[in-house]
């Protein structure tokens, strides 16, 4: 099952100043409203001195993910087809003491040590999709990692509130998945 990511059509371009901050080791992100108004759309890249294999898995680890992501509450994968190229997964964020917890189910469609797409299906957070991009670095010795993502809040929250949480939690998130990464490559 492939998982389309409309909100990111095409291979993500990478600007001059793209590259000086990512190639400087910081995190290069666009965030802005999504065009039909309803929430946020971000796109991030960072490198990370690990194999696509390393984050792959890294990425995919839910005991890692209340590590990398503090939002996230509990992380747990409810199905994964036999081919190991699907998963249903859930996830319980809670993004502010103001705000209840909000249960998410995902499915997503994986190409090994490639690519991630995300859709969220049920729960709480029913308007998100997005996707993990991995490009293997140096002979495959590093990754660059492009994180693209859409979503609406679930409830009233005007759309500037959820690409302002974007531009906080995105690049926190990819600083963590390269601390993580990096440290389970060693």
């Amino acid at each position: 099952m492939m998982l389309s990511v409309p909100a990111f059509a095409g291979a993500p371009e990478v600007n001059p100043d793209w590259l000086r901050r990512i190639e400087s080791g910081d995190v290069a992100l666009e965030a802005h409203t999504d065009p039909g108004g309803r929430g946020g759309q971000v796109r991030a890249m960072i490198d990370i001195a690990a194999p696509p294999q390393v984050v792959w898995t890294t990425i995919l680890d839910c005991e890692r993910a209340a590590r990398m992501t503090p939002s996230v509450k509990r992380c747990a994968v409810l199905s994964r087809d036999p081919s190991g190229r699907t998963e249903l997964r859930e996830h319980v964020v809670k993004w502010s003491f103001l705000l209840p917890a909000l249960h998410s189910t995902s499915r997503l469609a994986l190409e090994p040590y490639r690519r991630i797409a995300f859709r969220c299906e049920a729960g709480d957070i029913k308007d998100c999709e997005g996707q993990w991009l991995l490009e293997p670095l140096d002979g495959g010795r590093a990754t660059r990692v492009t994180y693209e993502n859409r979503a609406a809040a679930p409830f009233g929250l005007p759309s500037g509130v959820t690409t302002m949480a974007m531009r906080r939690d995105v690049p926190a998130a990819l600083r963590a998945l390269r601390r993580e990464s990096v440290a389970a490559a060693r």
